[in-house]
């Protein structure tokens, strides 16, 4: 039998583009078409060979981690899950090296705030060293991308390209037949002292295990998704509702309420005179009275009366009250008008 696949997923940071909700909760749990962030980012690998076998590497911060711990042994019990403390942000590969003792198998890293869509099967019978996952985009400036020689195997990667030559560039979803060697590069990196602005960068562990002879491909996606500032959350929404991703079904509408597909509304939920949609996620424990709500997230408890929302992402147990607006308003907030 195959050696078992550790899934690891740094998700130790901050969250400050997601502020004010990061301020309560890390960004992984935030609410998304109808599940957490981490759910779906977990969804990603349903197609991964022996995924009952799996085992997931968290790296997490040790302000908010414990959510993701009480999280996962109550909605994941079946999953092993390793949790590695990461107390001082030093960048991607410091994380990983955190995390070392458990790179002795082969590892898929993804980044929790970074969602694609992509068969995994085919990793059965993978022979390369490492996988880059890749999409093409217009504008590749902004990104990284990963240089190619005419045999098809990556000679470099190279974060924001002055040039729009290459325009596949870097999702943040990497394969590694060993984990080991990626740890030795990151020892090497470390020594070397390749980090900027005092963070230690995953491209260039990889540079350093390409200048060792890694055979490594990249592997191109259509669908890639990001969860990781407001905006790119709606974007996001909108998209797994539209693809049916909430696990989810609309309810019976009552009457004085209209529902404008794609939507997700929780069983637990009280509506009344109100439209609902399209792409709108309400969590459970939501209560809205005299409300037209379009492209917005609500998270559990909010309660919104008299209003039409749009392009919003309200918080637990809002309370708001009054004139339209656009809101990204935390938990436990009130705002009457």
């Amino acid at each position: 039998m195959s050696q078992a696949y550790k899934i690891v997923i740094p998700m130790a940071g901050l969250g400050s583009r997601m502020r004010p909700h990061t301020w309560v909760r890390p960004k992984p749990l935030l609410p998304l078409a109808g599940k957490t962030v981490l759910d779906h980012a977990l969804d990603q690998f349903a197609t991964l060979p022996n995924l009952e076998q799996a085992e997931y590497v968290f790296i997490i911060s040790p302000n908010q981690g414990d959510m993701i711990q009480k999280f996962m042994a109550e909605k994941h019990p079946e999953k092993k899950v390793h949790f590695v403390v990461q107390e001082e942000m030093r960048g991607q590969s410091h994380a990983l090296w955190l995390a070392r003792e458990h790179f002795n198998a082969p590892i898929l890293m993804a980044f929790s705030d970074t969602l694609i869509e992509t068969d995994l099967t085919f990793l059965s019978q993978e022979t390369a060293d490492a996988i880059a996952w890749v999409k093409p985009v217009e504008d590749p400036r902004r990104f990284g991308v990963i240089e190619m020689n005419p045999q098809g195997w990556a000679t470099r990667l190279i974060e924001k390209p002055t040039d729009l030559a290459n325009n596949l560039v870097l999702v943040g979803f990497y394969y590694f037949c060993n984990g080991i060697p990626l740890i030795e590069a990151i020892e090497e990196q470390m020594n070397r002292g390749t980090s900027l602005k005092g963070e230690y960068f995953l491209a260039d562990a990889i540079n350093i295990m390409l200048e060792k002879g890694a055979k490594i491909r990249k592997q191109q996606i259509d669908v890639w998704l990001d969860a990781g500032i407001p905006s790119a959350i709606l974007d996001t929404n909108r998209y797994l509702l539209s693809h049916d991703r909430s696990g989810g079904t609309i309810p019976q509408a009552s009457e004085g309420v209209t529902f404008i597909p794609p939507v997700y509304v929780d069983p637990d939920v009280h509506l009344e005179s109100t439209v609902v949609g399209p792409y709108v996620s309400i969590a459970k424990g939501c209560s809205l009275s005299g409300v037209v709500i379009r492209n917005s997230i609500l998270d559990e408890g909010a309660k919104i009366q008299d209003m039409v929302i749009e392009g919003s992402l309200v918080g637990k147990n809002v309370t708001l009250q009054g004139r339209p607006e656009q809101y990204n308003i935390g938990d436990n907030s009130q705002v009457k008008r």
